[in-house]
């Protein structure tokens, strides 16, 4: 076999060193036909060289993907600048990853129909990895919509390519299955399905900014087990070692440490790491992630957005009722655990620190009301739920 004469090749090294990537995982990619062109002589691969001469580069931070970008949630794995989101998704060269990173975009943002409509056209794409994303995306932005049925149909593809992986299957892609699978059912607090049990040992396989959202996986399910000490172990482990900034990973883990901190009661470090999602997210309006959190996260988001961010709040809430009437609608039958769906969403944050153990005068000072509005609040929640001591709210909230 020759190379065509046309083309210029890299070498696996030096293709990992462009793309941040490693040697091993590279040749793995090549392995699975997801280097377009890559092409093997004797025991070595002979990469396209797809970056532009010096003179006409152009770098990531001005828009273009640097090398092949993964068909597994790009946009989810892109170190994009914060403020340049749009412009990093329109220098991707492939339209399917392109189309499946706008999708990624359009959820992020708030805006769940737009992100279910491009993700629909691929949840039958040939490429597995295309496939698993937009199975995932289809499956959470059909929560926001109301469409329970189209939801519970993307989980069901999922979990359904996560059976079909076998002996044969390159570990890149089990490693992105594993992934697809263990991401949909932790994030809805589901059990966990038959085989994700190897998804920490194939961490490791994932490329950088997969691998730290995996991690926020990882601690979110840690949390749910409710050892929280863990869970912000492996985050604040994770933000140690960040040598790159891949803002919708690194938002989502920032709220994973809230989640952890409230619990743990030390509202000043949980403030500060919301602060810091908010910093990454703001530039890009890339709000998703504090709606789907609001519950999680103890009233934080009245304590720190709420005053300073008015019309984002209303945004954000809107986004809270929305995606948790559809979070409901899939969780509340699977596990038996009948969260609550008819609190505001104030006496909701109330409820969960009440639930945590916090005092009426502990809940007031943090979320910066009076003590009796608070009893009002606990009071009104203990009447819609039809029980009669605060102890029982535990039943009714968030794990």
């Amino acid at each position: 076999m020759e190379a065509d004469a046309e083309m210029e090749y890299i070498t696996v090294r030096e293709a990992a060193r462009r793309w941040n990537s490693s040697e091993k995982l590279i040749r793995q990619r090549c392995a699975a036909g997801l280097v377009p062109g890559a092409r093997k002589f004797g025991g070595a691969w002979a990469i396209p060289d797809v970056q532009e001469s010096s003179s006409d580069e152009t770098s990531p931070e001005r828009g273009e993907s640097a090398g092949p970008c993964p068909a597994l949630m790009p946009l989810l794995n892109s170190p994009f600048p914060p403020g340049r989101c749009l412009e990093y998704i329109e220098g991707i060269a492939d339209s399917h990853i392109r189309d499946i990173a706008r999708s990624e975009y359009f959820y992020f943002s708030g805006q769940p129909e737009e992100a279910a409509r491009l993700a629909e056209l691929y949840l039958s794409a040939p490429d597995p990895q295309l496939r698993l994303s937009a199975c995932l995306l289809y499956a959470y932005a059909n929560l926001s919509t109301g469409m329970i049925q189209k939801a519970r149909y993307a989980l069901t593809e999922v979990r359904s390519m996560l059976t079909d992986v076998n002996a044969d299957t390159p570990p890149e892609l089990r490693a992105a299955a594993l992934f697809t699978v263990t991401a949909a059912a932790v994030l809805l607090h589901l059990p966990l399905p038959h085989g994700s049990d190897e998804f920490y040992k194939s961490i490791k396989l994932l490329p950088p900014g997969l691998r730290l959202f995996a991690l926020y996986v990882q601690a979110h399910y840690t949390y749910i087990q409710g050892d929280y000490g863990k869970s912000i172990g492996i985050l604040e482990t994770a933000f140690a070692m960040e040598t790159e900034v891949y803002p919708i990973p690194l938002l989502y883990m920032h709220l994973a440490a809230v989640m952890d901190y409230m619990s743990l009661k030390q509202p000043d470090k949980a403030e500060e790491h919301l602060r810091k999602a908010w910093h990454l997210a703001q530039p890009d309006d890339l709000i998703e992630g504090f709606g789907e959190h609001h519950g999680l996260v103890g009233g934080m988001l009245e304590a720190v957005l709420k005053k300073d961010y008015p019309e984002d709040f209303k945004r954000i809430i809107a986004i809270t009722y929305r995606f948790s009437a559809g979070w409901r609608k899939v969780h509340n039958p699977v596990t038996g655990h009948d969260v609550a769906d008819n609190l505001t969403t104030t006496e909701f944050a109330t409820a969960m620190l009440a639930a945590r153990g916090w005092t009426n005068q502990e809940i007031a000072d943090h979320m910066g009301i009076s003590p009796n509005t608070v009893k009002q609040y606990i009071s009104n929640t203990l009447q819609k739920l039809n029980i009669r001591q605060r102890k029982d709210l535990k039943q009714y909230m968030l794990r």
